[in-house]
């Protein structure tokens, strides 16, 4: 009796080995210890990893085999595993697998890998088109016939390919004690809800093949930690205007610094959430409460702050199921109707019937995100203006070049710096920018001149600058150059004389009519009127030049008797 119990033992020995001797999803996917998935909560729509591997239609091979060189024509195909990680819990993260081929190769439309024209890689140009072309595998066999039944159509646990299954990529995803399967081309990508992922750090790895025949050969592994948080992602942005490097989180007195709040949600889980933003400065200006994701705050002193925020968002989500109450003699079950329902599934005794409390449709969850900082205020150059611009005179014309001074004020702190830049009229073609050193004699006044040189006439932008170590500070202007071409030159001289030329005769022709129409014939020696007539037409004569020739009126002996000049 004894031998048969042994005989029997023996049988069930041998059939279990089979299943003992198959790999599973566990032994080819990971390396993680032995119970490690049974911590996790189901994925939707993914299955455990104790589930066994066809190791026949999916070869495995361990790292450093030899038969990874050969894997793929050409070279090793790598391949990229991204997600858009960290994860608020119970919002969806996306991965992506990205293969990177050889140098030459890409895939095409179809689907078949080929070879880049005109590209040449370290054996040369290939004469052939195709590295892979799966598109003639196809037509010469059942592959991507929907009405075949060929046993190689079907995923590493048994499961048929959905149809048409013409992709020539297989990717197994493995985390959490499960894994996803599907085909794809050189890029695919999934999601999945985070509900039921463990808070933390996770490992997700993938294995990827390709078609060979009726069978599969194993080209790529890859895998990436993610993240998965109870805190929402939170990033600021901080830019002031004049800030030289808002990078160093340095920034300047008496000028606003914007605030600007990113929130890391790629799955839109927050759209629906009422979020409020907490900022405290720390100048000891108190709390600021906003439901907008920027804001301003100026510092007004010098020094070193903590600022610290506080984003709050109520995410709108199921309510959790009450529970049940013990029942009441009083009040009568009428007046209740409005807070309570009946529950006929909960009973106590025979005939008392429980009552629970209706959920509240508009419950939420809190979730919160934070921030923190360390800034420094120093003094900065606030502002920079452009008071007067003035031509500056040269001893001969230069056709060629002007100088034009401008004088400029600033407020703040003294520049170590001055930078123009001179362009077109819309201030976007720039010409050429000059940068020169500030004197250190300015003291605590800050006004300069700065004189700079125009190529030619026209209307040019200058754009100036005055900058220190902290700060930049910036203004602009637009400058017009009139043309001191020579010929112009004389060509407006010689129209001045003909002017004045003309101007001399109309007075000559004016004076001897008026001298003609008060001229009368009298005997010189008994008329003394006629010196008096003579004395005016002297000078209305000598008015009309001092008019138009004031260049000559030291000549007239009778400007001898005018004070001041001389």
């Amino acid at each position: 009796m004894e031998c048969l119990y042994c005989f029997l033992g023996f049988l069930l020995l041998a059939a279990g080995l089979p299943l003992d001797a198959a790999k599973r999803f566990h032994d080819v996917l990971s390396n993680e210890r032995p119970g490690y998935m049974r911590e996790h909560n189901q994925l939707s729509g993914w299955s455990s990893d104790e589930n066994d591997w066809n190791e026949k239609l999916y070869p495995v091979w361990k790292r450093g085999d030899s038969r990874w060189k050969s894997s793929w024509k050409g070279g090793r195909v790598q391949a990229v595993l991204t997600s858009d990680s960290p994860t608020l819990v119970g919002s969806t993260i996306t991965f992506a697998v990205n293969l990177v081929f050889p140098r030459c190769q890409k895939e095409d439309a179809s689907g078949n890998i080929v070879y880049e024209k005109n590209c040449r890689n370290d054996t040369g140009a290939s004469p052939d088109l195709y590295v892979y072309n799966w598109t003639a595998w196809t037509e010469d066999s059942d592959w991507g016939n929907d009405t075949s039944e060929g046993h190689h159509n079907v995923f590493p646990d048994g499961k048929p390919f959905p149809r048409p299954w013409k992709k020539n990529f297989v990717y197994v995803f493995h985390t959490l004690g499960q894994y996803f399967q599907k085909l794809g081309q050189c890029s695919v990508t999934i999601s999945i809800s985070t509900a039921n992922v463990s808070l933390g750090p996770q490992i997700m790895e993938v294995t990827v093949y390709r078609r060979h025949r009726r069978a599969y050969v194993p080209i790529a592994k890859v895998k990436d930690v993610y993240v998965v948080t109870d805190q929402i992602p939170v990033f600021v942005t901080m830019s002031q205007k004049n800030n030289r490097n808002s990078s160093d989180e340095t920034f300047l007195r008496d000028l606003p610094i914007t605030f600007s709040v990113l929130i890391h949600d790629p799955s839109h889980f927050l759209n629906e959430s009422a979020i409020y933003y907490k900022w405290n400065f720390g100048d000891n200006t108190g709390l600021f409460v906003s439901n907008n994701h920027t804001l301003n705050h100026t510092y007004v002193l010098n020094g070193t702050f903590s600022l610290n925020l506080t984003v709050q968002a109520e995410v709108p989500g199921p309510c959790p199921l009450p529970s049940p109450r013990p029942p009441k003699t009083t009040p009568p079950l009428a007046t209740n109707l409005k807070s309570f329902c009946l529950n006929p599934l909960v009973t106590a005794g025979d005939s008392t019937l429980v009552l629970r409390e209706i959920p509240d449709e508009s419950c939420h969850i809190t979730r919160y995100g934070y921030f923190k900082a360390t800034i420094t205020i120093v003094e900065g150059i606030l502002e920079v203006n452009i008071i007067q611009v003035t031509d500056v005179p040269m001893p001969r014309p230069q056709p060629d070049n002007s100088l034009v001074d401008f004088v400029v004020t600033c407020q703040g702190s003294i520049p170590t710096e001055v930078c123009t830049i001179i362009s077109d009229p819309s201030c976007q073609i720039t010409q050429n920018p000059v940068c020169d050193p500030v004197a250190m004699e300015l003291g605590d006044t800050c006004l300069l001149t700065v004189r700079r040189a125009f190529s030619g006439s026209g209307t040019y932008c200058m754009n100036l600058t005055l900058g220190n170590d902290a700060s930049l500070a910036l203004t602009s202007t637009l400058v017009s150059i009139n043309s001191r071409d020579p010929a112009s030159l004389l060509r407006t001289a010689n129209g001045i004389l003909v002017s004045l030329g003309c101007l001399a005769i109309l007075v000559t022709v004016i004076a001897f009519l008026m001298y003609k129409k008060h001229k009368e014939y009298k005997p010189i020696e008994n008329s003394p009127g006629i010196v008096i007539r003579g004395k005016g037409l002297n000078v209305f004569l000598n008015h009309a030049k001092t008019l138009f020739f004031p260049g000559n009126q030291e000549k007239d002996p009778l400007l001898k008797n005018q004070p001041g000049i001389l």
